[in-house]
């Protein structure tokens, strides 16, 4: 490839379909998430990484090697990595005695960093652990958050918002209740983050509906918030502007409600209800009286004769 006035030429068909893949898109691909560890780390921080990188599979790029960087005083190391690997999330581990068994999650914009917010594990229990069968590799999770600091806090909103980033796989337009397996749970409470991952199983009910049991697989994660770079307002308003293309219009008199049911309002004029057609019923139908037998004999009454 050939660089003119910053304008990158490809020479081959095999460079032009890399810079093809790596255009803007009207619609982007799948955000995939780099994971790497700094120089110093733990077995937990090792087993951890490892651990969380099972659950993004395949959306996911594993860094085995030592990359000694800081990212909260020098970032420049994970956006050329970033850049290199076509990766828009990134998870930082790193261990050192100020800060034992540190958990960096992050999302760049254009090739920087837009957010970081760094953890502590307190507790961990990994997948190995714990012995029950695994949701299959590029399960679909869903995600479940509870507690009231991520609606108040705007540390904890920000997190919320990555972490959807980091685990909420491809979009899809249609699911099968059978699919509906995994389930991420995060709970807020007293100044802790506890991670909770567990499989759905459909037991018989006796009716249409199965009832619905959790069992707990792993990874399990007590955390505690630590150090945050949030970008600013602007910023990040910026970072989600959609292209005009895929905004939906609104059309007149039609909306949608919280469960995306369409709702249509039409306006008529007033109308003569005095001429409105009814359906016609027998039982609406006016009743004749009774009939009276009629007396030959009975002379009919005389009529008085009036002169005009």
């Amino acid at each position: 490839m050939t660089q003119l006035d910053g304008i990158v030429k490809p020479k081959t068909k095999r460079s032009k379909r890399f810079l093809e893949g790596r255009a803007p898109k009207l619609t982007e691909d799948v955000k995939t998430a780099m994971i790497m560890k700094g120089g110093n780390s733990s077995l937990t921080v090792t087993q951890a990484l490892k651990d969380i990188y099972s659950l993004k599979k395949p959306n996911a790029v594993l860094y085995k090697k030592k990359n000694i960087t800081r990212p909260f005083e020098d970032s420049t190391s994970l956006e050329f990595f970033s850049k290199k690997s076509d990766c828009s999330l990134f998870l930082f581990g790193s261990h050192n005695k100020k800060r034992p068994n540190n958990l960096v999650f992050g999302r760049l914009f254009d090739f920087h960093v837009l957010d970081m917010i760094e953890v502590g594990i307190e507790k961990f229990v990994s997948l190995s652990e714990i012995k029950t069968s695994k949701c299959p590799e590029g399960t679909k999770p869903m995600l479940v958050f509870a507690g009231e600091a991520f609606d108040t806090d705007n540390e904890h909103k920000r997190l919320k918002s990555l972490f959807i980033d980091f685990f909420r796989g491809p979009a899809v337009t249609a699911v099968r209740l059978a699919g509906l397996e995994h389930v991420l749970h995060f709970t807020a409470l007293e100044g802790k983050i506890y991670m909770r991952s567990y499989r759905s199983l459909l037991k018989k009910s006796g009716c249409r509906t199965p009832r619905i049991e959790l069992e707990e697989i792993g990874p399990s994660f007590d955390l505690v918030l630590r150090r945050t770079h949030l970008a600013s307002d602007d910023l990040f308003k910026l970072s989600h502007r959609r292209p005009k293309t895929l905004k939906i219009r609104k059309k007149k008199n039609i909306s949608r409600d919280a469960f995306g049911t369409k709702l249509g309002r039409v306006h008529m004029q007033k109308q003569d209800l005095s001429k409105l057609q009814t359906r016609k019923m027998k039982g609406l139908r006016k009743r004749r009286g009774p009939k009276v037998a009629e007396d030959p004999d009975a002379q009919a009454p005389k009529v008085a004769k009036v002169e005009g």
